[in-house]
């Protein structure tokens, strides 16, 4: 996403999530870079990132592996703050072996055309 929004709170600036418009409005720019770039596999790190790829909101709970974002082979997983706001040591823990399954096998889909 090439927008950042924020809101001042004393000297910190407060990342704000980016409406769907936004998302809309720069996805040409992701677009030219996915060409340039030309990735084996590009993946979604969230809730925005899937919006921005698929072009609509998807479920990542119910997403959440190897994907089609048009024509291009993807892969959806959980933004890794996510994991931080697990409720308890046990959620988080299972969020982070969860997300790093989802690294594992990225990296054997990188190896195979």
């Amino acid at each position: 996403m090439k927008h950042f929004k924020f809101v001042e709170r004393g000297k910190r600036r407060i990342h704000q999530r980016p409406t769907t418009g936004e998302v809309r409005h720069y996805r040409w720019w992701l677009d030219k870079e996915l060409e340039f770039v030309a990735p084996r596999i590009t993946v979604a790190l969230g809730a925005i990132a899937v919006l921005a790829l698929a072009g609509k909101a998807l479920p990542i709970s119910r997403n959440r592996g190897e994907v089609q974002f048009q024509g291009r082979r993807g892969f959806i997983t959980v933004h890794p703050s996510s994991i931080l706001r697990q409720p308890d040591d046990a959620a988080r823990t299972e969020a982070y072996e969860a997300f790093v399954a989802d690294l594992r096998q990225i990296r054997r889909m990188s190896r195979t055309p």
